[in-house]
């Protein structure tokens, strides 16, 4: 399932999060890939120990917490703490690849299955040329290039790129989730069913015996279908 998650930080938070970048010491992004990424990688990211690291990370995830169409969508067991890249300059691209399927935590904090992968924009459309995320599917190409704040949700399994950022700098956070429902079709139809359940029950009530008995139905697909 591909998704555009609207408005997981505010505008206020967006303004946050770049203060904190623009004093932040960037790194080659290279320096972190793995052996196929590296040859495809030219960009720059945050260093994961620094303070602006762990500040920009608690601002992100307060947002993922309070969005019920994220929670909806990706049913979070594990969330990789988040990272921070940016595209520009002599830096500007990432080529075709696909992400590891699991991420190992810094100093041994465990590992997270990348069962969803997820970057959060940063950077307003109008402030760089280029830059899309490029995602690729059964239906084709998606090109991705939402508003500061947004996030898109996309299977791990996907082959992706970063077009090249001929003006200006792309600023993003990205990361990945290891779902309490590993199998992305199985995700999609629980997304779909908790979204007409919402519709419905605005019409209806939470005691409209359809809405109890879809409301049943969803959470004992989720029993089946969850590992927690």
């Amino acid at each position: 399932m591909l998704l555009h998650v609207q408005g997981v930080l505010t505008p206020q938070e967006v303004a946050q999060a770049r203060a904190i970048l623009a004093k932040a010491p960037w790194e080659d992004g290279r320096l972190t890939a793995g052996s196929q990424s590296a040859q495809a990688k030219n960009n720059e990211q945050l260093r994961e120990d620094c303070d602006e690291t762990r500040a920009a990370q608690q601002l992100l995830l307060r947002g993922l917490e309070r969005h019920q169409t994220f929670f909806s969508a990706a049913l979070p067991k594990q969330i990789s703490p988040p990272l921070f890249n940016r595209y520009g300059g002599a830096a500007n691209a990432f080529g075709n690849h696909v992400d590891s399927a699991v991420r190992y935590l810094r100093n041994g904090a465990g590992r997270v299955r990348t069962d969803v992968s997820c970057t959060l924009f940063l950077s307003e459309p109008s402030e760089y040329d280029g830059g899309e995320l490029v995602i690729e599917d059964t239906y084709g190409e998606h090109r991705i290039k939402f508003a500061a704040g947004d996030l898109v949700l996309y299977p791990g399994t996907s082959v992706h790129r970063v077009e090249p950022v001929t003006r200006g700098a792309r600023l993003a956070s990205y990361f990945w989730i290891q779902s309490m429902v590993r199998s992305d079709e199985q995700r999609r139809l629980l997304f779909d069913m908790d979204n007409h359940l919402r519709h419905l029950r605005s019409q209806f009530g939470e005691t409209d015996p359809g809405v109890i008995g879809l409301t049943s139905t969803y959470h004992n697909l989720l029993r089946m279908w969850l590992d927690v």
